[in-house]
């Protein structure tokens, strides 16, 4: 869930229709890169910390970072962002995403590229992500005694927002299934667009095993 405190009744997954975004990989990669890249991404893409204030600290939305280190010197590491958005167009609705962290076994490691000994890490993350709808026109509800009956809320909501509501979930679920091809394109992980791509701005430190590097 969001980090920020929001009424259950405000808050729409996308998540009952469409299982939780869940991307696992395990061999070589730059740990900081990848971090790095995808928090650029998600600003690139207008996403911000997590006190529902534009352009808040970025800071705000790594609500955990924990790194506990095994007997061998192994790691693991748990990290959680809780980005929002609010959408061009409308000030009805707030995008809000969960993003999810868990890296076992993370080690240093070091490849040859190029003849160029390049440091890494060699691991296995798993990388979970849920998106919500917030149903931000109903903080007017509260303030009105006559509105602030569930009957009332429901009735107006399906009528007046519905469209509204169908549109944007689905533009949030397009966001995040370009987040997911950001991702595994970044990890060269297979992955299956039906729109044109072009090569990424943000350059794949990640050597899987199995791919030959040209």
């Amino acid at each position: 869930m969001p980090s920020i405190k929001i009424p259950g009744d405000r808050l729409i997954s996308l998540f009952p229709r469409f299982s939780p975004m869940v991307l696992k990989y395990k061999d070589v990669f730059d740990l900081k890169a990848f971090y790095e890249a995808f928090m650029e991404y998600l600003v690139d893409n207008d996403w911000f910390g997590g006190t529902n204030e534009p352009k808040s600290d970025l800071n705000h939305w790594e609500t955990l970072y924990l790194e506990k280190i095994g007997r061998g010197g192994d790691k693991e590491i748990r990290i959680r962002w809780r980005p929002f958005k609010e959408p061009s167009g409308t000030q009805a609705v707030v995008y809000h995403l969960d993003v999810n962290f868990h890296i076992i076994g993370l080690m240093p490691a070091e490849i040859i590229k190029d003849g160029k000994k390049i440091k890494a890490d060699k691991g296995e993350m798993e990388l979970t992500i849920k998106a919500f709808v917030e149903e931000k026109y109903k903080e007017g509800f509260s303030k009105n005694k006559l509105l602030n009956i569930n009957a009332v809320k429901g009735l107006f909501s399906k009528k007046a927002y519905r469209t509204t509501l169908e549109e944007r979930k689905k533009e949030l679920y397009q966001e995040v299934y370009a987040m997911q091809n950001f991702i595994k394109q970044w990890f060269k992980l297979k992955r299956y667009s039906p729109y044109e791509e072009v090569e990424g701005f943000f350059r794949p430190q990640a050597w899987p095993s199995h791919i030959k590097e040209e």
